[in-house]
């Protein structure tokens, strides 16, 4: 059997006092639309590392040959800097030798310096699911925690369904904490299985665990009441110096405790240094990288790391902000990763237009006749069908043409028109056609394209890709369509946003119409003229 690797260098640990106990691998897997890799679990184990969590739990060796191979090429391919691997097991079964059951040997064979016993807790369970004597668990905990601690492992043991034990069967629960913790546990872990308890609840246990057990404690919340977070919080105040959680709060059903809430609290609101120095500025940009790993979007309201999470729209709050963001913002969001956002709309006021020109490097100068213009402009479009606030490309432009006093355009557009053809014999076929001037001279291009609106795209970058070769790096990333008067059937309003990417970055466009085609137009003639902007050209028309 395979000896314990070398933890992280120790001039890097966090302080072992407290545990910040990452499970994403394992139990943030299980929520319904994640499947892994091994490469995604070895992906995602370095970001986990460079966050600097103490432990990261990568799943269960022996299981399945994914988690087996996670754990060989763990081994081999991440020099872990701050975080120490975990496997994660079941006690040994009844009737078994811990030394003779398979599963057990597999975790000892997975190197990991650190191993997570599941045990049960609740006396029903232990009768019912693993079908054995309250005693024989008792033994199983002890014999199979002992085992490992022989060979030189770390233990915890999770104790599954603890809270929902310990109401039904109090003092059988404590028993398997104290066995646990006895048997040389270093962390037993109360885990709130069900997802069904509240704050006050937690608190009250883990205060009653610790005095009738003496037990260093940790918890494992899941967020089926929606509050896994503050039950985690709530153990810590109780006395609890281990956490478990997962990244952005994937899991089982509605899923876990969210790392970098809990993490965000403990460093910024209990003044716990639970991360090595400057990785808390990384904790956005982790949490992005995770998303897209496990191909799900980032929630944009998710607490400190969502791009709206410092995001600022009525007006009385920009007022404020102008005189100081700590009156509208809980912390600076610079200290997670975080930038601080103010999007316009109709419920936009001075305030906002004025910092949001800032934000966009457009220096209003506090000229209020230029910024009540402005105001007014955007009150018109947004009750037109525009929204600025998911367009912040468009409302530059907007912005840029009242500052200036006119609209600095590329291209003069002539007429453009699109078609699609249903034929006979089953071909669809799409063509646009664009007439435009650019730079004094008149251009007719045609093309087609799988819908018309892509071939509006592509008939436009025939037209002004010879004049404009800044245009090649330009592509359309997303296309968005939304019906906002639906009583009017299909001759409704239309709203289209589009965003358009570069070599540098992203931007989103709006357009809006009665034809879903022309709504488009608009979305793409803007996004053209703001990258050309952004490349540096100068307009003409």
């Amino acid at each position: 059997m395979t000896d314990a690797t070398d933890g992280p260098d120790e001039r890097t640990r966090v302080d072992d006092r407290f545990h910040v106990f990452d499970t994403t691998l394992r139990d943030g897997a299980q929520r319904e639309g994640i499947n892994l890799t091994v490469a995604d679990k070895l992906t995602i184990a370095r970001h986990l590392d460079d966050f600097g969590v103490g432990f990261i739990e990568g799943g269960w060796p022996g299981a399945n040959p994914r988690d087996t191979e996670f754990f060989q090429r763990a081994r081999e391919e991440i020099d872990f800097r701050h975080a120490q691997l975990v496997a994660f097991g079941a006690t040994r079964k009844p009737g078994v030798r811990a030394e003779d059951d398979p599963q057990v040997a597999a975790l000892l064979d997975s190197g990991a310096p650190v191993i997570t016993l599941v045990a049960k807790s609740h006396d029903r369970h232990v009768e019912l699911a693993l079908r054995t004597t309250l005693d024989e668990n008792l033994a199983m905990v002890r014999d199979t925690v002992a085992h490992l601690c022989g060979h030189g492992r770390r233990v915890f043991v999770d104790c599954e369904h603890f809270f929902d034990g310990h109401r039904a069967n109090p003092d059988y629960a404590l028993e398997v904490v104290r066995t646990a913790y006895e048997a040389g546990a270093d962390v037993v872990v109360l885990c709130d299985t069900n997802g069904g308890m509240l704050p006050p609840q937690v608190g009250a246990t883990v205060r009653e665990v610790i005095e009738a057990t003496g037990a260093r404690l940790g918890i494992h919340a899941q967020d089926d009441t929606g509050c896994a977070v503050a039950n985690t919080l709530a153990a810590v105040d109780a006395g609890a110096t281990h956490v478990q959680c997962t990244a952005n709060g994937y899991g089982e059903r509605v899923g876990n405790a969210n790392l970098f809430p809990v993490v965000a609290a403990l460093e910024l609101k209990y003044d716990r240094r639970v991360l090595p120095p400057g990785a808390l500025a990384e904790m956005t940009r982790i949490s992005h990288a995770i998303a897209e790993v496990v191909n799900l979007t980032p929630s944009t309201h998710q607490p400190y790391v969502g791009v709206s999470a410092f995001a600022h729209k009525a007006g009385l709050h920009a007022s404020a902000i102008k005189v100081d963001p700590d009156l509208y913002q809980h912390i600076d969001p610079e200290r997670v990763g975080n930038t601080m956002r103010m999007l316009v709309s109709d419920m936009a006021g001075r305030a906002s237009i004025e910092l949001k020109g800032k934000e966009l490097g457009v220096d209003l100068g506090g000229d209020r006749e230029l910024i009540g213009r402005v105001v007014e402009r955007v009150k018109e479009r947004e009750l037109a069908g525009y929204t600025y606030e998911a367009a912040d490309a468009s409302f530059e432009l907007l912005l840029r043409e009242e500052a200036e006093g006119r609209a600095r355009r590329y291209y003069r557009i002539e007429s453009w028109r699109a078609i699609a053809e249903d034929r006979p014999d089953g071909i669809h076929a799409n063509e646009a056609t664009v007439k435009l001037w650019a730079k004094g001279e008149r251009i007719v291009a045609t093309a087609e394209g799988n819908g018309p609106v892509d071939a509006l795209d592509r008939a436009l970058r025939v037209a002004l890709e010879r004049i404009y070769p800044q245009l090649a790096a330009l592509k359309l990333t997303d296309y968005k369509v939304r019906i906002l008067e639906g009583g009017r059937g299909t001759g409704s309003i239309t709203r289209v946003l589009v965003s358009t990417s570069d070599e540098s970055g992203e931007w989103s466009t709006v357009g809006v119409a009665e034809n879903v085609i022309a709504a488009s137009w608009q979305a793409l003639d803007d996004a053209y003229a703001y990258g050309l902007r952004r490349a540096g050209v100068e307009p003409r028309e």
